[in-house]
């Protein structure tokens, strides 16, 4: 930047999570042992920046997932998400079809603000993040853009913004309503996940200030 340009009027992602881009995911599967359970649904949204700075919900990247070779599946897990394993309209793909589908628009968001990876958001993240590090390492995919272990979870930022922890109850404590009937959806989960770490993030003091801006006792000292 040369000395005539501005300073500019927020600060860049880059700058803002040392380098991460948020990335909401969201998965149903078979069960609760991601040791063992089929990862069956997944989808992902990675929070964006609007004309002023402000975090705002990307575009979602979802997938049907048909249960993996050498895994199981609960039936009462069935119960509770609704999923039909095997029917026709869920459009079900392979598991590795699933990661790249979710993958490869990540890593373009993730190009796209400069980053150098994407770092997961959830609630209740670290379920997300092992069945997601589960299905990896069973295909052994190579490009996964996910920080292998650090998370972002909205159940921490939802309980001290709102005091509250279910995902549900802190929809409404945010002004975002819910739909029961849409529930255990990962698409819909994912969405308003984003959408409540939008809310939060939003308001948190500064969240959009220029990097010159920032408090001389908040910076990195050597």
């Amino acid at each position: 930047m040369s000395e005539t340009q501005a300073t500019p009027a927020f600060k860049p992602m880059i700058e803002r999570f040392r380098g991460y881009l948020p990335v909401v995911v969201d998965v149903e599967t078979g069960g609760f042992d991601w040791n063992k359970h089929a990862l069956l649904e997944i989808a992902a949204v990675p929070i964006e920046l609007d004309a002023a700075g402000c975090y705002v919900p990307g575009e979602v990247a979802h997938a049907h997932i048909a249960p993996a070779p050498g895994t199981s599946i609960d039936p009462k897990s069935l119960e509770v998400t609704g999923i039909k394993v095997g029917h026709p309209l869920r459009g079900e793909v392979t598991e590795r079809e699933g990661l790249d589908k979710v993958f490869v628009p990540i890593r373009a968001a993730v190009k796209k603000y400069g980053c150098q990876r994407a770092i997961l958001v959830g609630h209740n993240a670290h379920f997300d993040l092992n069945f997601l590090n589960a299905a990896v390492a069973r295909v052994d995919h190579k490009r996964n853009p996910f920080h292998p272990f650090s998370v972002f979870d909205t159940v921490t930022m939802a309980g001290l913004a709102y005091g509250q922890t279910v995902l549900a109850r802190a929809a409404f404590a945010a002004g975002l309503g819910w739909d029961p009937a849409q529930a255990h959806s990962a698409m819909y989960d994912a969405e308003q996940t984003a959408r409540l770490f939008c809310a939060i993030a939003n308001a948190w003091p500064q969240c959009n200030s220029p990097a010159s801006a920032a408090p001389e006792a908040a910076r990195d000292t050597p």
